[in-house]
């Protein structure tokens, strides 16, 4: 009953998907309180002084911040929202929300709908039971959320629920930030400074603000409810910990951007039309490489306004799964021996006239400033790459960098063949004068159309150039992106910095011809970093280690990086994160994998313990029972030798899983023993992970032995194939 029943559920016709006739320009950003909502609700003197907060960075006036609030209310109200919540983002690397109701008593049986500008701007959540790293206490609650102008604020329905949500900054009483949205923001100002301050040193006086974009292309998977709430491993950690592989997976290259299923077009459907009411740019989607893997890319936006809307697009892409009777699995590595689930983040930088500083342009000084943007990011990647490779550290992504379908932990940047002869031409001294000729000559001016449209892309680089931007291809696809753009902005506006010093102190010459000078030198210094040939394979590992790249393969390795002499400088003096604020994230993310590594650890025990063993065993029974009555009918001459053979095997592999989980416990209790945490997690990955993956080849092994009917938990096969 357990598979036709299976099969009846995929098979159902769900009346989910709606006829859409309304174009989608039409509905765009209705849900949102964005600019275009501001300037219709507002008179044009508070409007205007909003965009001078936005844009200016400037403090917002109480008597402006209470005209904002009651026309966000009203616009609310009309939404009809009953409550408001300041929505943040704390350092568990998901979202926050407390509820407050609009109406206030103001009378015997009476009420009023209230929201003051006071109300807007700031929050007091208990902050006890978020992670800070040390910073805090666990009896010191208070906690501040301050109001984010930048990023829109927006209504959210849960079922007939209707909450108006306002993003905000979450920082302690003493004003250490708790959240990952803070250091954010303290990055892109220290990539606007730096950036500006060298643009208008190459001739660009006119640049105000520059500011960093994201795209991050989300992956995930899909599976039928029925098989998920069956799985405790599914439901408690996103990853099925046992599992044998089925006959068939991705080998036959017939999934990516193949057609997509009625019931999986549906759901995209209705995902992104709620992402359109939100005005989150969905752009792309497509079947993804593995079985029941999909993925969904934006279009580029401002940095901090991205990482907003992809915390929304992960949640969305769950909360609509299951009005479709679906599963969303965010894991980076849900399911062993097909593709994993990724991130990749593309990065630029833009200026406050809307150009990408990172395109190719047709004129010498877009050219030059290209040349610069470029170097000092490929510049501040070799300098920092431990940094870089640490920002996406979890255990989680461990199951999937260097798995031939990701990146490796070595961080490597591909510039491709065009660009890659242009640098080695200055290096070379190829280019020895920076006349508007010469600066035309290599071959820049046509570049953006090359990269763009005819090169091939390094899918094994880390870090990739890809015509116009840089793509990060290490992040996790569960993992905030906030943290490795922060990391981005905050070593590029360091490199940025120190190489407009290094342009200004080049003294007698023209600055074209500084710039080169410049450049020539940090060729040569950075090219260690550049890669265009094959990541994954292991001649790679074996160069890198030469070339002194760093090759940290687990989370315990990488973390320390954070807190080095080299970080805490690089973050204080950019005013990102002070060495408390830095300290506490190693803490954070180091608790963070023990914690993730014993849940699943202590599900294995369960799984094996409750679910495999006791089926194998009532098999065990019932083969050994029929074995006995079969040599009773046909005697002692009947060849049972088969099926011996297999009991045989049954008995083995119960024996080695009670065994192997034994050790397993053993080992989580020597590790629970040790009160350095670093320690603490390296033991934990070392010993108990090693122990685990043991186990697990047991239990798969012991899966087609068993009697499928009896076999206690949705297989691969159904899993993948039956949605």
């Amino acid at each position: 009953m357990k598979k036709s029943g299976m099969i009846i559920a995929a098979e159902r016709n769900y009346d989910i998907a709606k006829e859409k006739f309304v174009p989608v320009s039409e509905y765009y950003g209705e849900d949102t309180f964005n600019l275009k909502a501001l300037k219709v609700k507002l008179p044009k003197e508070t409007y205007r002084k909003i965009l001078e907060a936005i844009n200016e960075n400037c403090v917002l006036d109480i008597e402006t911040a209470n005209i904002v609030a009651h026309a966000m209310k009203e616009w609310a109200l009309a939404k009809g929202a009953t409550h408001f919540a300041h929505w943040f983002q704390p350092m568990t690397g998901i979202t926050a929300e407390k509820h407050d109701a609009f109406v206030d008593p103001v009378g015997i049986g009476e009420v009023i709908e209230r929201f003051s500008g006071k109300q807007l701007v700031q929050g007091e959540p208990d902050a006890s039971s978020f992670p800070s790293g040390g910073i805090r206490a666990t009896f010191e609650a208070r906690g501040y959320t301050a109001w984010d102008l930048s990023s829109p604020a927006f209504i959210r329905r849960n079922g007939i629920s209707t909450t108006l949500c306002i993003p905000t900054a979450f920082i302690s009483y003493t004003g250490e930030a708790l959240d990952k949205k803070t250091p954010l923001l303290r990055s892109n100002r220290a990539v606007s400074q730096a950036a500006v301050k060298l643009l208008h040193l190459l001739g660009s006086k006119e640049v105000k603000r520059v500011y960093s974009t994201l795209g991050p292309e989300q992956e995930y998977f899909l599976i039928d409810t029925d098989y998920f709430y069956k799985r405790q491993d599914l439901v408690l950690g996103g990853r099925a910990l046992i599992g044998a592989p089925p006959a068939k997976g991705q080998e036959l290259e017939d999934q990516y951007f193949g057609s997509i299923k009625e019931r999986i077009s549906s759901y995209m459907h209705d995902v992104e039309e709620e992402l359109f009411k939100l005005g989150v740019p969905a752009k792309t989607r497509h079947n993804e490489v593995a079985p029941s893997q999909f993925e969904l890319a934006p279009v580029f936006e401002e940095a901090n306004v991205a990482v907003d809307h992809n915390q929304i697009v992960m949640d969305t892409l769950k909360s609509v799964a299951r009005k479709h009777h679906l599963a969303c699995l965010l894991h980076e590595k849900p399911f062993a021996g097909i593709n994993g689930s990724g991130k990749h983040v593309n990065w630029s930088l833009s200026d406050n006239r809307g150009n990408n500083l990172l395109n190719p342009g047709n004129t010498p000084q877009d050219n030059i400033q290209f040349l610069v943007l470029l170097v000092a990011t490929v510049r501040a990647v070799y300098r920092h790459a431990d940094i870089l490779r640490a920002s996406v550290a979890s255990y989680g992504n461990d199951h999937r960098l260097g798995a031939n379908e990701a990146p490796p932990a070595i961080i490597s940047i591909f510039l491709g063949e065009q660009l890659a002869k242009v640098l080695d031409n200055i290096e070379k001294g190829v280019v020895t004068k920076a006349t508007d000729n010469a600066i035309i000559d290599l071959g820049l001016s046509s570049l953006s159309i090359v990269s763009k449209d005819n090169t091939d892309r390094n899918r094994t680089s880390p870090f990739a150039f890809t015509g116009n931007k840089f793509e990060f291809r290490a992040v996790g696809s569960s993992q905030s992106i906030s943290f490795p753009a922060t990391v981005i902005n905050t070593i590029v506006a360091e490199s940025l910095e120190e190489l407009a010093e290094k342009i200004k102190a080049v003294n007698g010459k023209n600055i074209n011809q500084a710039v080169f000078d410049v450049l020539k030198k940090e060729i040569r210094e950075i090219k260690p970093i550049l890669f265009n040939g094959d990541n994954y394979t292991a001649a790679w590992e074996k160069e890198a280690k030469k070339r002194g790249l760093p090759n940290a393969k687990t989370t315990p390795e990488a973390l320390p990086a954070l807190i080095t002499a080299k970080a805490i400088q690089l973050f204080e003096k950019a005013r990102v994160l002070s060495p408390v604020e830095l300290k506490s994230r190693y803490v954070i993310y180091l608790e963070r994998y023990i914690k993730d590594l014993e849940i699943e650890a202590k599900c294995l025990n369960t799984l094996c313990m409750e679910h495999v063993i006791p089926a194998a065993t009532a098999y065990q029974a019932t083969l050994a029972t029929a074995l006995a009555r079969t040599r009773e009918v046909l005697g002692k001459a009947a060849d049972l030798s088969v099926q011996e053979e297999i009991l045989k095997k049954i008995v083995e592999l119960i024996g080695k899983i009670y065994r192997t989980n034994q050790e397993v416990l053993a080992q989580m209790a020597k590790a629970d023993g040790l009160h350095d945490e670093q320690k603490k997690a390296e033991t934990l990955c070392r010993e108990v992970k090693a122990r685990m993956n043991e186990l697990r080849t047991y239990v798969d092994a012991l899966e087609p032995l068993v009697d499928d009917e009896l076999w206690p938990l949705p297989t691969f096969w159904e899993m993948l194939f039956i949605n």
